[in-house]
């Protein structure tokens, strides 16, 4: 668990074919700056959220449980001691041999393949079980096979195997086409209760919530609750463009500040999930750090910007490149490095046995690699 509340939310936008006028400033109001006028708004996400929730799916698993041996075993006695009645009720008593019901979680998740069967969710949502169902928009529930997680962006795949479901599925966005303020709409199984729907919009980017090394979250305001987690947050086409993960909350409910994994983030990892069971991550072998004001000054470099390279693994990829301590990596494969956190993850989206093409700032100039 993060160390905010970790909940699962279906975000589902949807688009009405009615709009209403949304006002603007009165002619005779004065503004210098007046913001840009808002032509229309939907009326109603009815539509969307009709044809969206069909793909939107209830996940229920059953963890493993462990009887702790916190007590000796029953010392043995002469047959027909009357010690052996005596401690047997007392170890009975201590919980041995008492049945336990196992742990069970509830989430949500999202079809990517109607043909194939995959379905996407949270890892915590899934983690451990030794048995996984979903439940269909329509109340039928199947068994389902785990094809791979990752925990470092707590995501898994799922798969279901029966032909005759009929299933409905979703397709990925560019959540980079994203902007603050857009509507987001979200569908899921909060609290166990089925296909519910809300509404908020995009409220921030790029959030570090110190969950992992690839911190790169998309919040909203959209309620997301406990068995919202591993369903997909929509725009306004239909498109997903996050899987709902965590929430901050200091009661357990939605105080309306939800962070869902953005899907260009998502979309490598669930392809490397598919093709080979876990995930195949790039790697450049280096310690980074923050490029402050004062070390770009120092540097030569006339903004704060990039990843200072503070030590270099021996024989790794960014060695046998030329690559030394001191130097400040800019770009790899054309993708700018504005900030030290931003480089493990793309180098992270990189195939593995792959060459890259490296910008760094080295002796107050820019070389490449």
């Amino acid at each position: 668990m993060h160390n905010f509340k970790l909940t699962t939310a279906i975000c589902l936008l949807c688009v009405s074919t009615n709009f209403v006028a949304y006002p603007t400033l009165a002619e005779n109001e004065p503004s210098s700056k007046a913001p840009p006028a808002v032509s229309m708004i939907p009326a109603s996400f009815a539509d969307l959220a009709e044809a969206l929730s069909p793909a939107v799916v209830n996940i229920s698993s059953t963890q493993k449980t462990i009887i702790p041996n916190d007590f000796p075993e029953m010392p043995e006695f002469p047959e027909g001691s009357p010690f052996e009645d005596f401690f047997e009720e007392f170890m009975g008593r201590r919980g041995k041999g008492r049945p336990r019901t196992p742990a069970a979680s509830l989430g949500s998740g999202f079809i990517i393949d109607a043909n194939k069967g995959y379905i996407i969710t949270n890892n915590h949502v899934i983690r451990d079980a030794e048995s996984v169902q979903i439940t269909l928009a329509n109340d039928v529930t199947i068994d389902a096979e785990i094809i791979g997680t990752d925990e470092k962006t707590d995501i898994a795949v799922l798969k279901v195997d029966d032909k005759s479901l009929n299933l409905t599925a979703v397709s990925f966005g560019d959540s980079d086409n994203l902007r603050v303020g857009d509507w987001t709409l979200v569908i899921g199984n909060p609290f166990g209760l089925g296909g519910s729907v809300t509404a908020g919009i995009l409220s921030a980017r790029a959030r570090d919530i110190s969950s992992g090394p690839y911190d790169d979250y998309l919040q909203t305001d959209a309620s997301i609750n406990r068995g919202n987690s591993g369903g997909p947050l929509f725009d306004m086409s239909g498109n997903v463009i996050g899987i709902n993960t965590a929430i901050f909350s200091p009661t357990g409910g939605s105080v309306g500040i939800g962070f869902a994994i953005p899907s260009n983030l998502a979309k490598p990892v669930i392809n490397q999930i598919i093709k080979y069971g876990r995930t195949r991550r790039g790697w450049l072998g280096v310690r980074v750090q923050k490029v402050t004001e004062e070390i770009a000054e120092s540097l030569g470099l006339e903004q704060p910007t990039g990843a200072l390279i503070a030590s270099v693994n021996t024989d790794g990829p960014a060695h046998i490149a030329g690559l030394k301590a001191g130097d400040i990596i800019l770009e790899i494969n054309d993708q700018k490095i504005q900030e030290m956190k931003s480089l493990p993850r793309i180098v992270a989206e990189n195939d593995i046995n792959t060459t890259a093409t490296i910008k760094f700032w080295r002796d107050n100039k820019e070389q490449s690699a």
